[in-house]
């Protein structure tokens, strides 16, 4: 499961590590985000043509689906779904068509599960390589996208969202969460996701090793300023 995540990274890192031409770039001057939460805006990368051109743009955290009042039934705020399951992405006629046709990366430099209750513990993942660096690497979730639908609210109509999908937790996050962690992948990986056949993008899905990972960050902090 992923609630929460961080992306400390510039437009410019996000650009070259995505191989994105300066001209698909539209994320202007993007701020560092410590805590990305359900329904923030935030960046994600997909083609801009079908033909393997990636654009860097920002999108909603979260497929919107209509959400009434059990009081009186009129329309309330939209309900958000933001992760995916790995074995429901092909057989879930909600998720099936933005996998066929509109697969994404989602940007991150750590992400978050939590632990306990009064207090919780905020336990935020990153990379191995981190150790090297002294900062924080960034990496990418695999995700879907797609334009909210009409009928879910005049407000937010044709707003981009984007969903990350999740796998079975390798043993690093399982000690904190045991059943689910985001798919990340290898940035050798990126192009098979984004322009593959889906044989070849669900076979990416798939927990990422326990020894590329660390713990960056443990305790009351629901959000990853580095440095402290």
């Amino acid at each position: 499961m992923c609630n929460l995540y961080s992306n400390l990274s510039t437009a410019d890192e996000m650009q070259r590590l995505f191989q994105v031409d300066p001209e698909k770039n539209y994320l202007g001057n993007a701020p560092a985000m410590p805590a990305i939460w359900p329904k923030a805006s935030a960046p994600v990368v997909r083609n801009a043509d079908g033909q393997g051109t990636p654009e860097l743009l920002n999108m909603n955290w979260g497929f919107l689906t209509p959400k009434y009042s059990k009081r009186d039934g009129s329309p309330i705020k939209p309900a958000a779904w933001h992760n995916a399951r790995d074995d429901k992405i092909d057989r879930t006629q909600f998720w099936k068509s933005s996998f066929l046709n509109r697969r994404c990366l989602v940007p991150a430099t750590s992400f978050c599960e939590m632990k306990g209750r009064a207090p919780t513990t905020y336990v935020w993942f990153g990379m191995a390589a981190d150790l090297a660096s002294g900062g924080r690497s960034l990496f990418a979730f695999v995700g879907i996208w797609r334009a909210t639908p009409p009928g879910v609210g005049k407000d937010v109509r044709n707003m981009l969202t984007y969903s990350v999908i999740t796998t079975v937790p390798n043993e690093l996050v399982a000690t904190v969460h045991p059943n689910r962690m985001p798919v990340i992948l290898d940035p050798l990986d990126y192009g098979t996701w984004l322009d593959g056949s889906s044989d070849d993008a669900r076979a990416l899905l798939r927990p990422y090793p326990a020894e590329r990972m660390r713990v960056v960050r443990a305790g009351n902090q629901a959000r990853d300023d580095f440095p402290d």
